[in-house]
Protein backbone atom coordinates (compact mmCIF):
# COMPACT_ATOMS: atom_id res chain seq x y z
CA UNK A 1 0.00 0.00 0.00
CA UNK A 2 1.31 3.50 -1.01
CA UNK A 3 1.53 6.44 1.27
CA UNK A 4 2.72 9.84 0.30
CA UNK A 5 3.47 12.42 3.85
CA UNK A 6 5.55 15.45 3.93
CA UNK A 7 8.09 15.89 6.49
CA UNK A 8 9.75 19.16 7.43
CA UNK A 9 12.28 19.48 9.94
CA UNK A 10 15.71 17.64 7.55
CA UNK A 11 18.22 20.19 7.46
CA UNK A 12 20.82 17.86 6.39
CA UNK A 13 21.46 14.09 4.75
CA UNK A 14 21.83 12.77 8.27
CA UNK A 15 18.57 14.09 8.82
CA UNK A 16 17.27 12.25 5.38
CA UNK A 17 18.95 9.22 6.47
CA UNK A 18 17.76 9.03 10.07
CA UNK A 19 14.13 9.22 8.86
CA UNK A 20 14.61 7.33 5.94
CA UNK A 21 15.91 4.43 8.55
CA UNK A 22 13.61 4.68 10.82
CA UNK A 23 10.50 4.41 8.83
CA UNK A 24 11.92 1.29 7.16
CA UNK A 25 12.74 -0.21 10.07
CA UNK A 26 8.92 0.44 11.12
CA UNK A 27 6.56 -2.66 11.45
CA UNK A 28 4.99 -3.83 7.71
CA UNK A 29 7.00 -1.05 5.44
CA UNK A 30 8.47 -2.79 2.62
CA UNK A 31 10.57 -0.01 0.94
CA UNK A 32 10.48 4.11 1.38
CA UNK A 33 12.32 7.04 -0.45
CA UNK A 34 13.13 10.26 1.36
CA UNK A 35 13.78 13.06 -0.46
CA UNK A 36 15.64 15.88 1.48
CA UNK A 37 14.70 18.78 -1.20
CA UNK A 38 10.82 18.26 -0.98
CA UNK A 39 10.87 16.38 1.82
CA UNK A 40 8.45 13.95 0.79
CA UNK A 41 8.60 10.41 1.94
CA UNK A 42 6.99 7.66 -0.50
CA UNK A 43 6.12 4.46 1.61
CA UNK A 44 5.33 1.19 0.50
CA UNK A 45 3.87 -0.92 3.17
CA UNK A 46 1.55 -3.46 4.09
CA UNK A 47 -0.89 -1.94 5.89
CA UNK A 48 -2.31 1.60 6.20
CA UNK A 49 0.21 4.23 7.58
CA UNK A 50 -1.24 7.10 9.74
CA UNK A 51 0.00 10.59 9.88
CA UNK A 52 0.32 10.15 13.39
CA UNK A 53 2.00 7.04 13.66
CA UNK A 54 4.69 8.71 11.55
CA UNK A 55 4.95 11.55 13.64
CA UNK A 56 5.28 9.31 17.30
CA UNK A 57 7.94 6.73 15.23
CA UNK A 58 10.30 10.09 14.55
CA UNK A 59 9.35 12.61 17.08
CA UNK A 60 9.23 16.33 18.03
CA UNK A 61 12.38 16.92 15.61
CA UNK A 62 10.32 16.60 12.21
CA UNK A 63 6.62 17.83 11.71
CA UNK A 64 4.61 15.51 9.70
CA UNK A 65 1.58 15.77 7.36
CA UNK A 66 -0.59 14.12 4.65
CA UNK A 67 0.56 14.75 1.27
CA UNK A 68 -1.52 17.74 0.32
CA UNK A 69 -3.37 16.76 -3.10
CA UNK A 70 -4.63 13.52 -1.12
CA UNK A 71 -5.70 15.61 1.86
CA UNK A 72 -7.64 18.05 -0.70
CA UNK A 73 -9.28 14.81 -2.26
CA UNK A 74 -10.26 13.12 1.16
CA UNK A 75 -12.06 16.13 2.14
CA UNK A 76 -13.95 16.40 -0.85
CA UNK A 77 -15.04 12.98 -1.45
CA UNK A 78 -15.64 12.25 2.99
CA UNK A 79 -19.14 12.16 1.78
CA UNK A 80 -18.96 9.51 -1.09
CA UNK A 81 -17.01 7.99 1.56
CA UNK A 82 -19.41 7.70 3.85
CA UNK A 83 -21.71 6.64 1.56
CA UNK A 84 -21.83 3.02 2.38
CA UNK A 85 -22.54 3.77 5.85
CA UNK A 86 -25.84 5.77 5.05
CA UNK A 87 -26.93 3.21 2.15
CA UNK A 88 -26.86 0.47 5.25
CA UNK A 89 -28.62 2.65 7.65
CA UNK A 90 -31.36 3.22 4.82
CA UNK A 91 -31.38 -0.60 4.09
CA UNK A 92 -31.78 -1.54 8.05
CA UNK A 93 -34.16 0.84 8.61
CA UNK A 94 -36.40 -0.34 5.93
CA UNK A 95 -35.83 -3.74 6.69
CA UNK A 96 -36.76 -3.15 10.25
CA UNK A 97 -39.77 -1.66 9.32
CA UNK A 98 -40.96 -4.59 6.80
CA UNK A 99 -40.12 -7.29 9.40
CA UNK A 100 -42.41 -5.22 12.01
CA UNK A 101 -45.10 -4.93 9.96
CA UNK A 102 -44.99 -8.76 9.14
CA UNK A 103 -45.07 -9.97 12.76
CA UNK A 104 -46.79 -6.94 13.93
CA UNK A 105 -44.25 -5.80 16.68
CA UNK A 106 -45.02 -2.86 18.93
CA UNK A 107 -41.80 0.27 19.04
CA UNK A 108 -39.80 -1.68 21.52
CA UNK A 109 -39.71 -4.92 19.29
CA UNK A 110 -38.77 -2.91 16.23
CA UNK A 111 -36.09 -1.44 18.14
CA UNK A 112 -34.88 -4.67 19.30
CA UNK A 113 -35.20 -5.84 16.00
CA UNK A 114 -33.67 -2.87 14.52
CA UNK A 115 -30.50 -3.11 16.79
CA UNK A 116 -30.51 -6.97 16.20
CA UNK A 117 -29.79 -6.74 12.40
CA UNK A 118 -27.60 -3.70 13.10
CA UNK A 119 -24.98 -5.97 14.70
CA UNK A 120 -25.75 -8.53 12.08
CA UNK A 121 -24.65 -7.06 9.41
CA UNK A 122 -22.13 -4.87 11.01
CA UNK A 123 -20.27 -7.71 11.77
CA UNK A 124 -20.39 -9.38 8.81
CA UNK A 125 -18.35 -6.54 6.99
CA UNK A 126 -15.50 -6.74 9.92
CA UNK A 127 -15.66 -10.47 8.93
CA UNK A 128 -14.85 -9.40 4.95
CA UNK A 129 -11.50 -8.69 6.07
CA UNK A 130 -11.05 -9.93 9.58
CA UNK A 131 -7.59 -10.04 9.68
CA UNK A 132 -6.78 -6.38 9.53
CA UNK A 133 -9.87 -5.52 11.63
CA UNK A 134 -7.96 -5.69 14.87
CA UNK A 135 -5.46 -3.41 14.36
CA UNK A 136 -7.88 -0.53 13.11
CA UNK A 137 -9.84 -1.24 16.08
CA UNK A 138 -7.20 -1.09 18.81
CA UNK A 139 -6.00 2.44 17.45
CA UNK A 140 -8.93 4.00 19.06
CA UNK A 141 -11.23 1.55 20.94
CA UNK A 142 -9.86 2.06 24.71
CA UNK A 143 -10.04 -1.76 26.02
CA UNK A 144 -8.79 -2.91 22.50
CA UNK A 145 -5.65 -1.16 23.13
CA UNK A 146 -5.58 -2.53 27.00
CA UNK A 147 -6.56 -5.79 25.37
CA UNK A 148 -5.45 -7.18 22.04
CA UNK A 149 -7.24 -10.26 22.14
CA UNK A 150 -11.14 -8.22 22.15
CA UNK A 151 -9.89 -6.64 19.23
CA UNK A 152 -10.05 -10.27 17.73
CA UNK A 153 -13.07 -11.28 19.55
CA UNK A 154 -15.49 -7.86 18.61
CA UNK A 155 -16.61 -9.45 15.70
CA UNK A 156 -18.07 -12.53 17.13
CA UNK A 157 -18.83 -10.35 20.08
CA UNK A 158 -21.35 -8.59 17.64
CA UNK A 159 -22.83 -11.35 16.01
CA UNK A 160 -23.95 -12.62 19.26
CA UNK A 161 -25.30 -9.68 20.73
CA UNK A 162 -27.08 -9.65 17.05
CA UNK A 163 -28.66 -13.04 17.42
CA UNK A 164 -29.46 -12.24 20.74
CA UNK A 165 -31.60 -9.33 19.76
CA UNK A 166 -33.80 -11.28 16.78
CA UNK A 167 -34.59 -14.20 19.52
CA UNK A 168 -34.95 -11.58 22.24
CA UNK A 169 -33.01 -13.73 24.11
CA UNK A 170 -32.34 -12.43 27.96
CA UNK A 171 -32.71 -8.68 26.94
CA UNK A 172 -31.54 -6.75 30.03
CA UNK A 173 -28.16 -8.67 30.02
CA UNK A 174 -28.08 -7.98 25.98
CA UNK A 175 -28.98 -4.47 26.64
CA UNK A 176 -26.33 -4.21 29.47
CA UNK A 177 -23.61 -5.77 27.45
CA UNK A 178 -24.43 -3.24 24.50
CA UNK A 179 -24.24 -0.25 26.69
CA UNK A 180 -20.72 -1.11 27.77
CA UNK A 181 -19.23 -1.92 24.58
CA UNK A 182 -20.62 1.07 23.08
CA UNK A 183 -19.96 3.46 25.49
CA UNK A 184 -16.15 2.22 25.65
CA UNK A 185 -16.07 2.77 21.39
CA UNK A 186 -17.47 6.13 21.93
CA UNK A 187 -15.06 7.54 24.69
CA UNK A 188 -12.43 6.18 21.95
CA UNK A 189 -14.20 7.80 18.93
CA UNK A 190 -14.85 11.02 21.39
CA UNK A 191 -11.28 11.13 22.13
CA UNK A 192 -10.19 10.53 18.26
CA UNK A 193 -12.84 13.60 17.07
CA UNK A 194 -11.27 16.17 20.06
CA UNK A 195 -7.75 15.35 19.08
CA UNK A 196 -8.67 15.77 14.99
CA UNK A 197 -6.51 12.58 14.81
CA UNK A 198 -6.71 11.10 11.29
CA UNK A 199 -7.67 7.78 11.11
CA UNK A 200 -9.82 5.19 9.35
CA UNK A 201 -13.04 4.04 10.92
CA UNK A 202 -13.46 -0.03 11.43
CA UNK A 203 -16.99 -0.13 12.24
CA UNK A 204 -17.86 -1.50 8.99
CA UNK A 205 -14.41 -3.45 9.02
CA UNK A 206 -11.29 -2.61 6.58
CA UNK A 207 -12.40 -3.51 3.32
CA UNK A 208 -14.66 -0.03 3.05
CA UNK A 209 -12.12 3.03 3.82
CA UNK A 210 -14.56 4.90 6.27
CA UNK A 211 -13.23 8.13 7.88
CA UNK A 212 -13.48 8.38 11.17
CA UNK A 213 -16.15 11.38 11.68
CA UNK A 214 -19.07 12.07 13.94
CA UNK A 215 -21.15 10.04 12.01
CA UNK A 216 -19.42 7.56 13.82
CA UNK A 217 -20.21 8.87 17.13
CA UNK A 218 -24.16 9.74 15.84
CA UNK A 219 -24.31 5.42 15.26
CA UNK A 220 -23.22 5.19 18.63
CA UNK A 221 -25.26 7.54 20.58
CA UNK A 222 -28.60 6.14 18.29
CA UNK A 223 -27.54 2.46 19.69
CA UNK A 224 -26.85 4.09 23.36
CA UNK A 225 -29.67 5.61 23.38
CA UNK A 226 -32.29 2.48 22.31
CA UNK A 227 -30.47 0.15 24.94
CA UNK A 228 -31.54 2.68 27.86
CA UNK A 229 -34.86 3.05 26.22
CA UNK A 230 -35.20 -0.70 25.78
CA UNK A 231 -33.86 -1.46 29.14
CA UNK A 232 -35.99 1.39 31.39
CA UNK A 233 -39.53 0.02 29.69
CA UNK A 234 -38.13 -3.67 30.56
CA UNK A 235 -38.21 -2.92 34.59
CA UNK A 236 -41.11 -0.51 33.59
Amino acid sequence: MKSKFYISGMICSNCQKTVSDKIKAYEGVLDVKVSLETGLAEIDSKQYLEVFEISKLLGTKYTVKRDISRSKKETKSKLKQLTPLFLIFSYLIMGTFYISSQINANYGKSMQIFMGLFFLIFSLFKFLDYSSFPNSFMRYDPLAKKIPFYANLYPFLETALGIAFLIGWNLPVILSITLLVLSITSIGVIKTLVNKTEIDCACLGTSLKLPMTEATLIENVIMLSMSCILLISYFN
